[in-house]
């Protein structure tokens, strides 16, 4: 019965050793390199209203290589500026990152008036494609 139990031990730990290999392995894929986000129609009025009205989050992510262009869409009724770019109703912005940073926007989409993308490096090395795996899988289940 020992060996049993040491020998189907020693099968899991295997098995999840080279699924830990194969996340810090395998390179970072990338079905396509945008992160769309939408100002739902209403915004500006809820806002106005007094109603919270945060259609994304005032702090984006985003992973060179791998998720590096921000597309926003304006389906609001008016308006929205972002950065430099001024939305009318209906029409999208496409703002492609370049480098690793933090950058910071006007947004009159957030109450705050303000949005910050941080753009993280590649993960190039086994680390970082694990570290990288393991924060994604924290994300969707949070």
């Amino acid at each position: 019965m020992t060996r049993r139990l040491i020998a189907a031990s020693a099968v899991v730990l295997v098995a999840s050793m080279s699924g830990v290999l194969a996340a810090a392995l395998v390179p970072v894929p990338s079905v396509t390199r945008d992160q769309i986000h939408e100002i739902p129609a209403g915004t500006w009025a809820r806002r106005m209203a007094g109603e919270p009205a945060t259609p994304f989050p005032e702090r984006i992510r985003l992973v060179l290589g791998v998720n590096d262009v921000l597309v926003l869409r304006n389906q609001d009724d008016v308006p929205h500026q972002f950065g430099p770019a001024l939305m009318m109703p209906g029409q999208s912005f496409r703002l492609p990152f370049t480098t690793a940073s933090e950058f910071q926007f006007a947004c009159t989409a957030h109450a705050s008036g303000q949005m910050v993308i941080v753009v993280d490096p590649h993960p190039d090395t086994p680390w970082a494609r694990l570290r990288w795996r393991a924060q994604r899988a924290l994300e969707l289940r949070g």
